[in-house]
Formats: C-alpha cells, sequence, structure tokens
C-alpha cells in the first residue's frame, strides 16, 4: 500500500503510446474499479471532513488539504450504492478533471497496473443507459470497470452548458448549417455535451465512442475515394478511450496522406503542459480543456469563419 500512496505523483509524469496507467481500488466490496493514473494527484486515508449544509448528499463533506479545500464525493453513492461508513478505514483518490480538483471516497486502493487501450474495451451491451461506466478491462482474469467521472461530476455539480451571448453570431449559424463536425468520446454524458453546443452554433454533427470507431470510419471513407477533410469541417477528439486513444488516432490521422489537411482538435479533461507537448507531438492543430462551452464554441465558429 505504501508504493501505491509514494509513487502516485511521480507515476502521473508517465508518457506513452496508445497506454494508460491504471489505479485499481474498490468502493465498497469487492468489486474492482480503476482510473487513469494521468488523472490521480494525490492518494491519502481519509482526513478529517467538515459537512456543509445543503451540499449534495454525494458530498461527504470538504477536507482541508495543503492549504486547500477540497470536496470529498463518496463514490459508491455518486453510483447509486450505500454510502461508505467505515471512514477512519477508507481512502481519499485527490483527481484532477475539467481543471478542477476533488477527491473521491473509496473502500481500499491496490496497485497500479500498466495497461495497452487496446485492452480496454466499452462497457458490454445490456449494462442499461444510467450505469456509471465508460470501460472496462481484466486484470490477472478479474473484471475491471472504469467509471464514468465525468457523469458523476455532471450529476453532482452540474455546470453551465449554455453558449454566452455574442459567441456565435447569426451570419455565422447561417454558414455553420452546411458544415459538418465529427465528434469522438467515450462519455456519454461528454457526447451529449459537446453535441449540444454544437448544434446551438447550427452545425451538423456526427459522433463516435471512442477512436478505433472513428479510424475505421476515416480510413473507409477514404477506401471508397472520400475525403474526411472535405466531409468534415473539423474532429473533436476525446484522448481518453477504449481501444484507441486521442493521441493514437492523431498518429494514424497524419499518416495518412490522403487525410491531409483534416483538422483535428483534442478535448480532455486532462489538462497540464503534458497535453501540450503531445498534442505537437502527434499533430493536432489544437487542445482545448473539457467543458466550457463558449470554449468549444470559438474554436469551431473561428473554423467556420475560416471559410473551412
Amino acid at each position: 500500500m505504501a508504493g501505491v500512496l509514494d509513487t502516485v505523483n511521480q507515476r502521473t509524469q508517465l508518457v506513452g503510446e496508445n497506454r494508460l496507467e491504471l489505479l485499481l481500488f474498490r468502493v465498497n466490496g469487492r468489486q474492482v474499479y480503476g482510473i487513469n493514473v494521468f488523472k490521480v494527484k494525490e492518494v491519502l486515508q481519509c482526513p478529517p471532513l467538515t459537512v456543509l449544509p445543503g451540499s449534495n448528499p454525494v458530498v461527504r463533506g470538504v477536507a482541508h488539504i495543503r492549504s486547500g479545500t477540497i470536496p470529498i464525493m463518496d463514490m459508491s453513492m455518486a453510483t447509486g450504492n450505500a454510502g461508505l461508513t467505515d471512514l477512519k478505514n477508507a481512502f481519499v483518490i485527490i483527481t484532477e478533471y475539467n481543471g478542477k480538483t476533488q477527491g473521491f471516497l473509496v473502500g481500499g486502493v491496490e496497485r497500479i497496473v500498466n495497461m495497452n487501450w487496446e485492452e480496454i474495451h466499452p462497457p458490454p451491451k445490456g449494462t442499461g443507459k444510467e450505469h456509471y461506466l465508460t470501460a472496462v478491462t481484466r486484470v490477472e482474469k478479474a473484471l475491471v470497470e472504469i467509471i464514468d467521472v465525468e457523469k458523476i461530476l455532471a450529476e453532482v455539480s452540474p455546470i453551465n452548458e449554455e453558449i454566452s451571448a455574442g459567441v456565435v453570431t447569426e451570419s455565422v449559424q447561417e454558414r455553420a448549417r452546411q458544415k459538418r463536425v465529427l465528434i469522438v468520446d467515450d462519455s456519454k454524458i461528454a457526447r451529449k455535451q459537446i453535441t449540444r453546443c454544437l448544434e446551438n452554433i447550427g452545425v451538423e454533427v456526427v459522433s463516435l465512442n471512442d477512436g478505433r470507431q472513428a479510424w475505421e470510419h476515416l480510413y473507409d471513407m477514404v477506401e471508397e475515394g472520400q475525403s474526411p477533410q472535405e466531409t468534415y469541417m473539423m474532429m473533436i477528439s476525446d484522448i481518453e478511450m477504449p481501444e484507441m486513444d486521442g493521441y493514437t488516432l492523431v498518429t494514424r490521422i497524419r499518416s495518412d496522406s490522403r487525410m491531409s489537411g483534416f483538422y483535428v482538435v483534442l478535448h480532455s479533461s486532462l489538462s497540464g503542459v503534458f497535453n501540450k507537448a503531445m498534442v505537437e507531438k502527434v499533430g493536432a492543430d489544437d487542445f482545448i480543456a473539457k467543458f466550457d462551452p463558449d470554449v468549444l464554441a470559438a474554436q469551431v465558429t473561428g473554423r467556420v469563419e475560416a471559410g473551412a
């Protein structure tokens, strides 16, 4: 356990291609869950919590950590189960999503495993519309479930999804009706947010669930003599996705001369200078952090105004 706690911060600095490292943990039972180490800032035993009256029940309180106040969410309650009771022996995984820091209360933390995104798969069919899984995998024959944290955060602390007045002009909306944008994201809630934003601008949206789906779609297009760069004004892709991550997707696009000039923006809740370096390495045109409707709208309207 000490090894896990001591090395999480160091491991967040590791860089790979179509690979990830999962921090394995348990919530309130034997089921094992995983979270991408790049999202983890720190793991610690549950500190004293200060309850905030009127807050969402999932927020068990706030913790004062390193001169900051961080909301602590009960991962068990957040996924529709009973809340954790043994807080003295519980752990908190401090994470950063969409530029914000929060902690997730879990029953126990195990270890870190190094995996390839090809080993990460979409949730099996039949799990229902309201499940909290974004992917599944197996580690030593045990099923590991990867939770859709963006769905949890959207429910616990809803963000503004409306484009501010003046960001999109009537002229842009008129010209946008002739444009089509490809979006790629494994999170159902993220796809809804992005689609709603883009449809309010006026563009037609085609959405896919992961990098492999997107690559097969684009490859089939060029094999049939179609041009992605003429069909789509741009592609907006998540980075963390089962089967194939966004970095690998962009690398493959840039290696195919038939897709030359296809405008690609990476759109992720991952943050930091790491992304900027990787964007340049794989050849993406830009990177924007999730989820700010005004920033996303400005990116798309810029392409419309440029006559793309």
